[in-house]
């Protein structure tokens, strides 16, 4: 169980972090406690295991990578965990999961690979492919992106 304050500090951190040069200070400010006391309650929570990774992201598109694939790989059940470990060790890869197939989709695992574009996509698709030994897949191309946000778990003024 979380407390008052633990679910107002993760309400204000699942967002955007200021710009400034000491953004748990101002954080803080707004939370009414101070910097040191927002720091450890934030260690704590990362100690707990409740704040799993604590990161920025970069919109890739601004920065040069134009294309990403989410790739659907068909692996066999024995060799998911190694074939998973090869795939997330490629710098292009930022995700790797797991999921149940179904019977009309054979694919278990897949990677989101970003590139600067699409042929790029395929050519690290094919390493991937060759590493592993894997070489049933299919690419899948964002065509349009319709909604992008980080999850929000606590709001502002959230109820138990």
């Amino acid at each position: 169980m979380l407390t008052e304050i633990e679910k107002k500090i993760i309400a204000s951190i699942q967002g955007d972090i200021p710009v400034v040069d000491r953004p748990f200070l101002e954080i803080a400010k707004q939370l009414e406690i101070s910097e040191d006391e927002l720091l450890e309650k934030i260690t704590d929570l990362c100690s707990r295991g409740v704040i799993r990774r604590f990161g920025a992201t970069i919109r890739h598109q601004m920065s040069g990578y134009k294309a990403n694939a989410m790739t659907a790989w068909k692996v066999e059940a024995n060799r998911v965990d190694e074939v998973g470990e090869i795939m997330a060790s490629f710098r292009e890869v930022s995700h790797c999961y797991v999921r149940k197939t179904t019977e009309n989709w054979p694919y278990n695992l897949y990677t989101m690979i970003h590139a600067k574009n699409e042929e790029s996509c395929h050519v690290i698709a094919r390493e991937m492919s060759e590493k592993t030994s894997v070489d049933q897949y299919t690419l899948l191309f964002s065509v349009q992106e319709l909604k992008k946000t980080s999850m929000q778990y606590f709001d502002d003024d959230f109820d138990e």
